[in-house]
């Protein structure tokens, strides 16, 4: 089973070319932490309105039902990202199950939207996983998307084998939100072949300062790599 997540919409003839990067930014044996940053043309309050409409941009490919159109997504606390699956004998009968892809533990619109939930393969894992979608308008009317996903815990597949597999799924969302909002950046995101787990290094854990806050009520940035567990809390 493939991997899932969310967002999607309706404005696309207003918006520019969206460019971003992305990578596994760290992988050891007790999980790893995927991060990706987008520049959007679409303002914040646009972007997040496309935000909660999985339905419109998740990929078909990448759903228990086989059709994007049965997910959506409850953003306040205690919401579920979930997806009905639908009775195969009739569309208007009961369904015949559903599926409980995240939670939503914090919303703050249009800022930031954090979920809990093993996306796709994870689910059948004893790991915990984080996802934190924030947006940060810029100064000629876009907006900065950054998402970062965390995972730990135990998985019969090694986490540097699960983690780039798993990149490669959520940027390949990414690129459809985008597109949504205004462009393709295919080759901001180039395709992972499932070999190339074996090439990435296994990180020892070590210190990590950090990361800044550039303001009251900004976004705050993610830093290059994962900070510290020193027990402070250090921002949303």
């Amino acid at each position: 089973m493939k991997l899932l997540a969310s967002v999607a919409a309706v404005l696309v003839a207003v918006f520019a070319p969206a460019t971003a990067s992305a990578n596994v930014a760290r992988v050891d044996a007790n999980g790893f932490v995927i991060r990706h940053v987008v520049q959007l043309s679409a303002s914040a309050e646009e972007a997040w309105a496309v935000l909660g409409k999985p339905s419109v941009w998740w990929d078909s490919e990448h759903t228990w039902s086989g059709d994007a159109a049965n997910l959506s997504l409850d953003a306040r606390a205690g919401g579920c990202f979930c997806e009905i699956l639908p009775n195969a004998s009739s569309k208007t009968a009961a369904p015949r199950g559903s599926v409980e892809h995240m939670r939503v533990i914090y919303v703050e619109k249009p800022r930031a939207l954090r979920m809990l939930g093993s996306l796709g393969p994870l689910q059948s894992e004893a790991v915990n996983a984080t996802l934190t979608v924030q947006l940060k308008p810029d100064a000629k009317g876009g907006t900065q998307m950054l998402l970062e996903y965390v995972v730990g815990g135990y998985a019969r597949t090694p986490f540097d084998k699960l983690a780039p597999a798993v990149d490669g799924v959520l940027a390949e969302q990414l690129k459809r939100l985008s597109g949504k909002l205004g462009g393709a950046f295919a080759e901001a995101f180039p395709a992972i072949e499932p070999d190339a787990a074996a090439t990435l290094p296994v990180a020892e854990p070590e210190a990590q300062p950090e990361p800044p806050v550039n303001g009251e009520g900004d976004v705050l940035p993610l830093a290059p790599e994962p900070p510290a567990n020193t027990g402070k809390i250090i921002g949303r």
